[in-house]
């Protein structure tokens, strides 16, 4: 026997047989006191443990992500489909990226200062930056990716952004970029997936897209790529991804195995099996099939898009009345809207500016959410402005020496989700006596024929904006006319006014304010009525911890802090605990 631990037990059975030779009164208070001190001291190391330790993340484990496309352009500069846009985001590092909280901080980049005049960015680059293929990442690489994006024969989905844009090498990790005229939003752009150069500059734009090293990319994101299953036409099924431990902050998940699928059903009956652990392509309808076993946990955040019913008021005279926009609006149940269009997956709006979280107030007095009340009210709403029933049944003015009827034309696309929120719509409007009639067209056609012209009484749309909520292009008046953005040809001077300093303000708290003044008088004049601002489901395993995501740009934003998701933890003194 170890000695150590016969003392001990001589100590134990010593301190039991003084007790047994105590009197029995001695005996009962000796055996509470025992008991007092052994619960006493288990309390002790208990309080110590919990005030010292903490569970901390280790280092391990495999997360399997399921992806409804097969992925083509894993390239940051020709990226445009969901599938794409995931993977890069995965295996590319940008000058900047998101954090947790939604604000875009460096990371490639080591600085980035801003010039007075809001003209030139000075980026300094960090030198421990490496690509998978252990080459240095330097401002040649990062020229070389802009310019890339610049070149008209690449026909990049980012060349939009980068117009008018100069760049400036300064030395091997410092650069400058110029802008034409300020825009404090551009900085959004920085974000960015870098291709190193060396690999990419002697293949010649017009074979850039036929690069295999489209589907087998070498970038410096927080993974690289192991290897790749494809099936037997040559399709890529699945990528197996490792932690890519050669830069700052590494991943804590060792393994990523994305999963791609033709379609969502088999992705659903994939998580059902348990056969992936997460996926930001469940539909709105399947949310609750798939996370009722309680194996699943949902994370959502609104996402930048707005949709709403935009009017031409050249093409009717009653929805030049404000009383009949009004009245409009508040028929509209917001809520059950969002209830019955996206199954509960998105934001209530009735203001053009974005939203983070899940609620909005509103800025213009209406409800959100349409009652018995409100429907009342706006019933009560037109008749005060002069509209009445005629022997037809329909509401009715004079305008301008003629009789008007308050009829509207709803235009939209043929999709399921519009069709779903034009009947709701339909339905509120009628209640309060409007005539409405729908007319729905393909995507294309609808673009060609109804919105670039202008041509629509009202048309149910979706606006895909920035993280930058900029309104300009959508609300400035030298945007109403195609190609522009502003579809409701919406005028106000002190709108503009607002909307060009917003454009030029460095300062985002004072940015902010701006478009929140511009929002609200667009948000009373109702040239459109805001509906919704869909959100971004991710399911993602229990047993998976993931970092916040708020703010988000696009679905793919959620991997920014994958460097801070973990499969495995323990609990460890603080003392103890390893520098991540």
């Amino acid at each position: 026997m170890n000695p150590l631990r016969r003392v001990s037990v001589s100590i134990f059975d010593r301190f039991l047989r003084l007790i047994e030779v105590k009197t029995p009164s001695d005996r009962l208070v000796l055996r509470v006191l025992f008991f007092v001190v052994i619960f006493s001291g288990i309390w002790l190391l208990y309080s110590i443990n919990e005030k010292y330790s903490s569970e901390t993340p280790i280092r391990g484990g495999i997360l399997r992500e399921g992806i409804v496309g097969t992925p083509r352009f894993i390239n940051p500069t020709l990226a445009i489909t969901r599938a794409d846009q995931d993977v890069t985001a995965l295996v590319y590092s940008g000058l900047m990226k998101i954090n947790s909280e939604g604000v875009l901080l460096p990371d490639v980049a080591e600085s980035v200062t801003v010039s007075d005049d809001g003209l030139t960015y000075n980026v300094i680059l960090r030198r421990d930056v490496r690509f998978h293929d252990g080459k240095p990442l330097t401002a040649h690489d990062v020229v070389y990716t802009i310019q890339l994006i610049q070149n008209p024969d690449l026909k990049s989905p980012l060349r939009g952004n980068w117009t008018d844009v100069t760049i400036e090498e300064v030395s091997e990790n410092e650069i400058n970029i110029v802008l034409a005229e300020p825009y404090a939003p551009f900085i959004e752009n920085f974000q960015f997936g870098i291709l190193p150069e060396h690999l990419w500059n002697s293949i010649p734009i017009e074979q850039i897209p036929f690069s295999q090293l489209n589907t087998e990319p070498i970038g410096s994101g927080p993974f690289k790529v192991l290897n790749a299953k494809r099936d037997p036409s040559g399709l890529i099924e699945g990528y197996n991804l490792a932690a890519n431990h050669d830069r700052e902050r590494s991943p804590k998940i060792d393994t990523m195995q994305l999963h791609f699928y033709t379609d969502e059903t088999k992705l659903v009956e994939a998580m059902n099996k348990h056969l992936i652990d997460a996926s930001a392509y469940v539909s709105n309808e399947n949310l609750d099939s798939v996370t009722k076993s309680g194996h699943f946990k949902l994370v959502t955040e609104p996402l930048p898009r707005i949709f709403g019913i935009f009017f031409n008021q050249n093409k009717s005279a009653a929805l030049r009345d404000p009383a009949v926009r009004e009245a409009l609006s508040l028929a509209i149940d917001r809520d059950a809207l969002i209830e019955k269009s996206l199954h509960g997956q998105g934001v209530p709006i009735t203001a053009p500016v974005l939203t983070t979280g899940d609620a909005i107030e509103s800025v213009d007095g209406s409800n959100v959410s349409a009652s018995s009340t409100s429907v009342e009210r706006a019933k009560q709403i037109l008749h005060d402005a002069g509209w009445i029933t005629n022997n037809l049944g329909l509401l009715e003015k004079q305008v301008d020496g003629s009789a008007e009827t308050l009829s509207i034309t709803l235009r939209t696309s043929n999709a399921p989700l519009f069709d779903s929120i034009t009947e709701a719509v339909t339905e509120e409007w009628k209640a309060i006596g409007v005539e409405v009639s729908t007319e729905q067209f393909e995507q294309t056609g609808l673009v060609q024929t109804v919105i670039r012209p202008r041509d629509f009484q009202a048309l149910l749309f979706g606006l895909d904006m920035s993280r930058s909520g900029d309104l300009y292009p959508f609300w400035h008046s030298s945007q109403k006319d195609d190609p522009g953005l502003n579809i409701a040809q919406y005028t106000n001077l002190t709108v503009d006014t607002l909307l060009q300093s917003a454009r030029t303000e460095q300062d985002e708290t004072a940015r902010q304010r701006t478009l929140q003044e511009a929002g609200t008088i667009i948000s009373n004049e109702r040239p459109a009525l805001l509906l919704f601002q869909p959100k971004m489901s991710y399911v993602v395993a229990e047993d998976i911890i993931i970092s916040p995501i708020h703010d988000v740009g696009k679905t793919s934003d959620r991997f920014s802090n994958i460097t801070d998701w973990y499969t495995d933890s323990d609990t460890l003194w603080n003392i103890f605990k390893e520098n991540n």
